[in-house]
């Protein structure tokens, strides 16, 4: 078996066209923090401790064409862990109702029989996050 060269994942960059409302939904719907940013390009870098993310602001938000997951390749979704079942619904409770948030399904079972719980949101921008509690 060859050993992986990679540590895992060292950020993920996320195109918005609003990434002060991006800014916003990570930093003070799910308690994430400023960790930088970049005026010029212009970009917002967020932390949750564990997982960096690059918001970078699209040049025409107008005219950028949303991603379609069933017909382009490209980042599908980004899947953000929870602890457990308790913290799930504390992120739904916060994100259901944060404006440009729409919620496509959960929480409820990753599969039929699962014990492990998710749910899928557009945030605002429409990009694709997962909440996930850990596989037992």
């Amino acid at each position: 078996m060859t050993e992986a060269l990679t540590t895992g994942v060292h950020h993920v960059g996320l195109a918005l066209p609003d990434i002060d409302a991006a800014r916003d939904f990570f930093c003070e719907a799910l308690g994430f923090r400023l960790a930088g940013g970049v005026p010029s390009y212009p970009a917002h870098f967020v932390s949750d401790g564990a997982t960096l993310l690059t918001l970078w602001q699209v040049e025409d938000p107008a005219t950028a064409t949303s991603f379609d997951r069933r017909r382009n390749v490209g980042l599908h979704h980004i899947a953000l862990g929870v602890a457990d079942e308790a913290h799930l619904g504390m992120v739904h409770a916060r994100i259901r109702d944060w404006p440009g948030v729409e919620i496509e399904f959960g929480p409820g079972p990753m599969r039929e029989g699962s014990a492990v719980q998710h749910l899928i949101a557009a945030i605002p921008g429409g990009v694709r996050v997962e909440f996930a509690m850990p596989f037992v």
